[in-house]
C-alpha cells in the first residue's frame, strides 16, 4: 500500500525542517530579540485602542492607514507598501510569485536558512556565493554570478544573519543594474546599522526591501513585517498573501510603535548598539575567542573550544546562545545576541570561566 508521504515532493522530504532548541533559560541570547520588552506606554496605548474597536469584526481588508504610517516612517510611497505576518511571510510571498521549477535564486552563504528552504520547497534552484574569509559580502563575486547566471531572484540580507555584515549601497546599486531579476534586501536588522536600501527604490523597480517589527521594535511576539517596492510589483506579491493576514492587535501595536519610535524605542536601539560594541571589545580581549565585527544586534564568535561545548557549558549556567557550527564557513563559531548590560556581564564572566577551565 502506498504511503501518504509519497504525495510529498521529494525535495521537501529531503529537507531538514527549520527549527530551534526549546530550552528555557534565565539569560536568552539565541534569537536576536530585543532584550528589553516594548515600553509600557506602547502597550497601554495599544490596549486602549484595541478595546475601542469591535472584536467581532475583521480588520480592514487592505490596511491603508497602516500602509500610510509605514510609508511615512520609511520614506516611501504608500502604494508601494505591503504589511505581513512577520517578514518571513513576506519572504515566502515574494518567492511564491517568482520561484518554481527552472527558476534560480542567488544567495550569499552563510545566511538566513529560510531563503534556501522556501526556494527548495517551491521547486527552485539555489545558487550560492560564499562570503569572504572575513565573513563580509564578496560584492564582486555576487556581481559576477548575476552577470553569468541571471538569477530570477537575488537575496541580500543586510545586516546579514548570522554574520552581521552589510552590503554597501554602491555595491548594491551595481547588483541592481546588472540583474534582470529581482533583488531582495532583507533589512530585519537595519535599525542597528543605520544603513538602508530604501533610497535606491525610486531608481530600481526590481528592488524589494523587507523589514520587521520583531527586532528593534521589540514586537517579536506579535509577528509584524512589511515590504517596500515598486507599486506594480507589490500588487503582484500581495496575491500570495491570505486575506486578513495581519490581525488587528498586531497592526495596532505596530502603528503605536511607529508613532512612539523616536521617544520610546530609538533610545533602546542606541543602548543595544552601545552594548554590542562593549561586548565585542570584551570578547576580543578574551584568549581563545575571536568575535566578528557586526552591524546588527548579535555577533558570531570563533572559538578554540568546540562551539557545541561552549553552548552546553553556557546552558549549564542558565545562558542560551546559538550554535551555528553547522552553517557553511562557521564550523568554529557560535552566535550571541546582545542582551542587557547585566546579561552581557553574565555571559562575559561565564565565558571567561569556561575558557579558563579548558
Amino acid at each position: 500500500m502506498a504511503s501518504p508521504l509519497d504525495t510529498v515532493k521529494p525535495q521537501v522530504r529531503a529537507l531538514r525542517a527549520y527549527s530551534l532548541v526549546a530550552e528555557r533559560t534565565r539569560v536568552k541570547l539565541n534569537q536576536n530579540e530585543n532584550p528589553w520588552d516594548v515600553p509600557v506606554e506602547i502597550k497601554q496605548e495599544t490596549v486602549r485602542r484595541i478595546n475601542e474597536r469591535a472584536w467581532s469584526r475583521y480588520p480592514d481588508f487592505t490596511p491603508l492607514q497602516f500602509h500610510e504610517t509605514l510609508a511615512e516612517f520609511s520614506g516611501w510611497k504608500p502604494e508601494g507598501v505591503l504589511a505581513g505576518n512577520g517578514s518571513n511571510e513576506l519572504i515566502q510571498a515574494v518567492l511564491m510569485v517568482t520561484v518554481g521549477p527552472g527558476k534560480r535564486v542567488l544567495i550569499s552563504e552563510p545566511t538566513f536558512a529560510l531563503y534556501r528552504q522556501i526556494t527548495t520547497v517551491l521547486g527552485g534552484e539555489v545558487l550560492s556565493v560564499p562570503l569572504t574569509p572575513e565573513l563580509t559580502y564578496d560584492a564582486e563575486a555576487l556581481l559576477s554570478a548575476i552577470k553569468t547566471t541571471q538569477p530570477d531572484v537575488t537575496i541580500v540580507c543586510s545586516p546579514n544573519n548570522p554574520t552581521g555584515c552589510v552590503m554597501e549601497a554602491s555595491d548594491l546599486a551595481k547588483l541592481l543594474e546588472a540583474s534582470s531579476g529581482l533583488v531582495v534586501v532583507d533589512e530585519a536588522y537595519f535599525e542597528f546599522s543605520g544603513q538602508t536600501a530604501v533610497p535606491l527604490l525610486s531608481r530600481h523597480p526590481n528592488l524589494i526591501v523587507l523589514r520587521t517589527f520583531s527586532k528593534a521594535m521589540a514586537l517579536a511576539a506579535l509577528r509584524v513585517g512589511y515590504l517596500l517596492g515598486d507599486p506594480d510589483l507589490v500588487r503582484e506579491v500581495g496575491k500570495a498573501l491570505l486575506p486578513y493576514n495581519l490581525n488587528a492587535l498586531s497592526q495596532t501595536a505596530a502603528e503605536v510603535a511607529l508613532e512612539m519610535f523616536a521617544s520610546n524605542l530609538a533610545p533602546l536601539v542606541q543602548k543595544i548598539c552601545s552594548e554590542r560594541d562593549r561586548l565585542y571589545a570584551e570578547l576580543q580581549n578574551m584568549p581563545g575567542l575571536i568575535p566578528v565585527r557586526s552591524r546588527a544586534n548579535f555577533m558570531v564568535v570563533r572559538s578554540q573550544l568546540e562551539p557545541r561545548r561552549v553552548f552546553d557549558e553556557l546552558l549549564r549556567r542558565d545562558i542560551l546562545i546559538r550554535d551555528v557550527s553547522k552553517y557553511p564557513m562557521l564550523q568554529e563559531c557560535f552566535r550571541v545576541s546582545v542582551g542587557t548590560p547585566e546579561e552581557n556581564d553574565l555571559l562575559i564572566a561565564s565565558l571567561r570561566e569556561i575558557l579558563g577551565a579548558s
